[in-house]
């Protein structure tokens, strides 16, 4: 190798030694803040679901007065009142083998295959009384994980938003579960039908919902050319607002328990 090759390489080696630890230094000076946006885009993603993110105020001013986050046992629905849920970490919980659960396969309508009993819900209070509350929900799509936040009402059966904040599905097929024309046909929707039992009954239907269907009320429309992306909506609304996930919490907040 010639001297003046030897001497290129030397320098190239010592320029990428000098970019390294200018990028890793970057990279942990600034995770901070990175946290910090991601929280901050977490609580837009419920306020929006909630229907309240019309304000002039700031993320931060508006979910720390209008929201309440409390972390619930799914299994029995009752709120864990020996955990301080801001320091509870939902990332960790769903790591966590203490908590995590596997979820057999019959039962499990939004193929997650695992979920930690610990989730953290956020409750939103009008007058002193609970007004509605907030979701996190996720379950498979064709490519990718869903996850998105939805908003129910007090009496625990009513729609009042719901959105998706992450997923993988392809633009402009299944990446229209964030298109905010559909995502509005779920305000008003119902979730349970009359039956008693409270079964979740919310379809993605293919097409377009019939007004005249007797179902409607439960019905939002299919995604053109999404049919496993839209299968994966309706089998996370399933699971979620069963047995397994949120119905135990939601028939204490309808009976009056959880106030």
């Amino acid at each position: 190798m010639s001297e003046t090759a030897g001497k290129t390489l030397t320098v190239a080696g010592v320029l990428c030694g000098i970019c390294s630890v200018l990028v890793a230094g970057a990279v942990v000076v600034l995770r901070p803040q990175q946290v910090i946006n991601q929280q901050l885009d977490l609580k837009k993603n419920i306020l929006q679901a909630a229907g309240l993110f019309e304000s002039k105020e700031t993320i931060e001013e508006i979910y720390s007065k209008s929201v309440q986050p409390v972390v619930i046992d799914v299994k029995t629905g009752e709120i864990q009142t020996d955990i301080d849920p801001a320091k509870f970490s939902q990332d960790k919980a769903d790591r966590d083998p203490q908590y995590v659960e596997e979820i057999p396969q019959k039962e499990d309508y939004g193929a997650i295959k695992r979920r930690s009993r610990l989730q953290k819900v956020y409750i939103v209070k009008k007058d002193g009384a609970i007004d509605q509350l907030i979701f996190h929900v996720y379950g498979k799509g064709l490519w990718s994980t869903m996850k998105g936040f939805l908003a129910v009402d007090r009496d625990g059966i009513t729609i009042r938003g719901f959105n998706y904040y992450a997923h993988g599905e392809t633009p402009g097929l299944g990446g229209e579960i964030e298109n905010p024309r559909w995502l509005a046909q779920w305000k008003g929707k119902k979730i349970y039908d009359d039956s008693g039992d409270y079964r979740p009954k919310t379809k993605v239907v293919k097409g377009q919902v019939n007004p005249q269907d007797p179902n409607a009320a439960y019905s939002v429309d299919g995604l053109s050319g999404a049919t496993l992306t839209s299968n994966g909506v309706e089998g996370t609304f399933r699971y979620w607002l069963s047995d397994s996930g949120y119905k135990s919490f939601l028939g204490k907040v309808r009976e009056g328990v959880i106030q």
